[in-house]
C-alpha cells in the first residue's frame, strides 16, 4: 500500500452487493494532508476544479509509484485446498438477480488492437491451450477477501499465441455485463495472470464470470473482469468502469 491509498470506500449496500464509490473528499483530506501538510481549513472540497485537479495528479503519481514497485516475478501468496472460502462470494456493480447468462456455444472472444491474429476464439480453442490452476486470494476494494481455486490459460501464453505486441502499454477487457477495465502489460504478462475457465475444477458458473474471466491475484478484485467478450492491446489509455469514476487505475496489491 502506498501513501495515497490510505482511504477506503464506504461499506457495500448489503442487499445489492454494489460497490460504493469512494468519497473523494475523504481521500483528499487524508491523502493530501498526509502527503504535503496542506492546511485545508474550511475549504469546500466538493465540486472544486482545483481540488479535482490536485486529486487526479496524486492519483496518477500513485499509479506510477505502484507500477515502479511492481515485480514481474514476485508472486501473490498461494494457499491449500483447505483454505478455500466456502461459497466464494459474488460481487459486481449490479445485484445477483441480474447476473448475466451467456451462451457458451455461440460465444466468441473478439480481438483488436496491436495483435497480428485477430481471429475470434471459441471456448474449445481456449480449452485446447495449456492450462494452469491456482488457489489465490481475491481482495475486494470494499474491504473483504476470499480464497478460491481458479484454472485457465496463462494470459502470457494467450497473448503470445495471438501475436500481441508485448511492448504495448495496456490491455483492455470489454465484458458481457457492460463492464470494462484495463491493465498494464507487465501485469498481463505476470505468471499468475490467467484467463480463468474453471472454478473448483468445473466450468465457471455465471456468477463467477462464465465463459471466461481474468484472474489476476496481484491486483484488487475490480481489476478481475468477468464475462469477457473482447480484448484490445493498445498504447492508448483505456480507463475502466470504476477507474473513470475515481478508483485508482493500477490498483496493485
Amino acid at each position: 500500500m502506498t501513501l495515497f491509498d490510505r482511504f477506503r470506500p464506504a461499506a457495500p449496500t448489503p442487499r445489492t452487493g454494489r460497490l460504493v464509490r469512494p468519497d473523494r473528499r475523504l481521500f483528499l483530506r487524508g491523502g493530501l494532508v498526509a502527503a504535503s501538510g496542506l492546511a485545508l481549513g474550511g475549504c469546500d472540497l466538493s465540486d472544486n476544479p482545483q481540488v479535482e485537479g490536485v486529486l487526479s495528479g496524486f492519483s496518477r503519481l500513485n499509479d506510477r509509484l505502484q507500477a515502479a514497485l511492481f515485480g514481474g516475478t514476485r508472486l501473490a501468496p498461494t494457499f491449500d485446498v483447505a483454505d478455500i472460502t466456502p461459497d466464494f462470494p459474488f460481487n459486481a456493480y449490479y445485484p445477483a438477480s441480474k447476473i448475466r447468462v451467456i451462451d457458451g456455444t455461440t460465444w466468441k472472444l473478439d480481438l483488436s488492437g496491436l495483435v497480428s491474429d485477430r481471429t475470434p476464439w471459441t471456448l474449445d480453442r481456449l480449452r485446447a491451450l495449456p492450462q494452469e490452476g491456482q488457489i489465490t486470494r481475491h481482495v475486494c476494494v470494499e474491504g473483504w477477501s476470499a480464497i478460491g481455486h481458479w484454472s485457465g490459460v496463462p494470459f502470457r501464453t494467450f497473448l503470445e499465441r495471438i501475436g500481441a505486441d508485448l511492448t504495448a502499454r495496456y490491455v483492455r477487457f470489454d465484458c458481457g455485463d457492460d463492464y470494462w477495465t484495463s491493465i498494464d502489460m507487465p501485469s498481463a504478462l505476470h505468471p499468475q495472470t490467467i484467463l480463468a475457465l474453471e472454478y473448483a475444477g468445473a466450468p465457471l458458473p455465471p456468477k463467477y464470470g462464465f465463459p471466461v474471466k481474468l484472474r489476476i491475484p496481484t491486483k484488487l478484485g475490480f481489476k478481475n473482469p468477468k464475462h469477457i467478450m473482447a480484448i484490445t492491446v493498445t498504447n492508448d489509455y483505456p480507463g475502466g468502469y470504476w477507474e473513470n469514476q475515481g478508483y485508482n487505475w493500477f490498483s496493485g496489491l
